[in-house]
């Protein structure tokens, strides 16, 4: 018997297989009195098939994923499904896209705020309308995001050690870097994979800032995704190797001063290995910043001037190479 491909309803809108629609979800007002509503894209083929979500913009300043999904609506690249439906929302937090902000206005992260409260705060209440209207009609899902406070992200994916779905959509994806990173309390990763929804998340270039690299990387990935799930017909494989990561750690700043890399993101280094210096103002004291232990350097700050202690590279220590 052919299975039946159901309807799908957001907000109490009914999307019918076959459909493309656009929903508004409201999730609050400014005090100019502007409405504030998070706009969902809703695409479906007529066979049955996985459910995707493709966000962006949870974090208002981090604007690669933005582009990435935003690139994918304008290119058309869900219009023509082969099977299963495509969820994607390119901007969930207005208000920090608004203000080059990672958060809302009362400074909340809205990935600390899942499942949320649909009467608290902007930044729980937007997270409850991600958690009550789209988590149920998914089956998977991708989070676009970089990093931030001036840190770039090399292209990775961050998946579950403990969720093997996650991890089989991380390698389809086929970033440089696949890294295991625990889930955070109250994150959208964590209360999908309680909802059994795996989310794996994208990290790629900085805040505020649109990198090339990345959302070149970004895109082909969510496209290789899409075809291993057999919902599109083409996807650019991947050109080069996998590398998967189950430890990081951070070589921080010995001294507070100006800052300048010399090694950055996607290389490896050895112990030892000069990897930047810091200077002071004065011309007087000078800092070389050393690795600890041998790796591949997953991400770096391009702060100009740090303070000591702050974290200046990240870097994967174990890993092996994926053929």
């Amino acid at each position: 018997m052919k299975e039946e491909i159901k309807v799908i309803t957001i907000d109490k809108t009914d999307v019918q297989p076959g459909e493309q629609k656009t929903i508004a979800l409201s999730v609050g007002s400014l005090p100019s009195g502007t409405d504030i509503n998070i706009l969902v894209h809703v695409y479906r083929s007529m066979f049955v098939g996985p459910s995707v979500l493709i966000l962006a913009g949870v974090h208002g300043d981090e604007i690669n994923g933005v582009e990435i999904v935003r690139r994918s609506l304008e290119e058309n690249l869900f219009d023509n499904l082969l099977k299963g439906s495509v969820i994607a929302i390119p901007l969930l937090n207005i208000y920090g896209f608004i203000n080059f902000s990672r958060e809302v206005p009362d400074g909340k992260d809205v990935n600390r705020s899942f499942p949320g409260n649909s009467t608290g705060s902007l930044a729980s209440r937007v997270a409850r309308t991600l958690t009550r209207d789209i988590l149920p009609v998914v089956d998977f899902g991708m989070d676009f995001h970089t990093g931030g406070a001036s840190r770039y992200n090399y292209p990775q994916i961050r998946y579950s050690k403990t969720d093997k779905k996650a991890y089989e959509l991380g390698l389809a994806f086929a970033p440089p870097f696949l890294i295991q990173k625990p889930l955070i309390s109250k994150s959208l990763r964590k209360v999908a994979k309680e909802m059994k929804v795996p989310i794996i998340v994208y990290e790629g270039g900085e805040s505020v800032r649109l990198d090339g690299f990345s959302i070149s990387k970004g895109y082909k990935g969510m496209k290789r995704v899409l075809k291993s799930q057999g919902m599109i017909a083409d996807a650019v494989a991947a050109d080069h190797k996998v590398i998967s990561v189950t430890t990081t750690g951070w070589v921080r700043s010995p001294k507070s001063g100006l800052f300048q890399w010399t090694r950055s993101s996607g290389a490896f280094i050895a112990k030892g290995e000069s990897l930047g210096y810091i200077k002071d103002p004065h011309g007087i004291i000078s800092a070389n910043v050393f690795a600890k232990r041998p790796g591949y350097i997953i991400g770096h700050n391009n702060a100009s001037v740090v303070n000591q202690g702050d974290a200046l590279f990240h870097i994967a220590y174990d890993y092996e190479v994926n053929n």
